[in-house]
């Protein structure tokens, strides 16, 4: 979490997301998925996001940047995070969504977000930020790449796998027989 929120311009800033965020947070999540060409594929919603993220255990933390010139206050961009854990390396930070607003691009805006989660990271006593891009958006690699992140699939072979619920519990089903 951000100590103090971080000032970009005299009307954007970053801070830590709150309870009350979470209907925002939610909608540019979906604009992400829009721009990602799977909307279909967001399956939480807003009270989700509040019941994962905020209590007494929660599961990922959020920065949100925030456009203050307009009343009420507007968020524009989201860092959506949690942290994993390495059997090499030991605590680590996942970046599951870094999201700038359409309009609010070319700003620093992303460049702070991540900055701060670098910053995140590092105070967290992190051994690495993990995260993916997907391999037909090269703009985000390239960005990525200029903050010194290394793309491990073509450096060191590595690849991003997983499996959904549905697939767990056929093959749940499939090992009971």
């Amino acid at each position: 979490m951000l100590k103090q929120p971080i000032k970009i311009e005299s009307n954007l800033i970053i801070r830590n997301a709150v309870e009350t965020d979470c209907d925002d947070i939610m909608r540019l999540i979906n604009e992400l998925a829009v721009f990602e060409k799977a909307p279909d594929q967001v399956r939480i919603n807003s009270q989700t996001l509040k019941q994962d993220g905020f209590g007494e255990h929660p599961l990922y933390t959020c920065l949100v940047a925030e456009d203050t010139s307009s009343s009420p206050a507007r968020v524009v961009a989201i860092a959506l995070m949690f942290n994993v854990y390495s059997t090499w390396e030991g605590k680590c930070l996942h970046l599951e969504d870094l999201y700038v607003q359409v309009d609010y691009r070319k700003r620093g805006i992303g460049k702070a977000l991540f900055a701060a989660t670098y910053q995140i990271a590092v105070e967290t006593n992190c051994a690495r930020l993990n995260f993916s891009v997907l391999d037909w958006n090269s703009n985000a690699l390239d960005f990525y790449k200029s903050f010194g992140a290394v793309d491990i699939t073509e450096k060191e072979g590595w690849h991003s796998v997983r499996v959904t619920r549905k697939n767990m519990e056929l093959q749940l089903e499939k090992w009971k027989k």
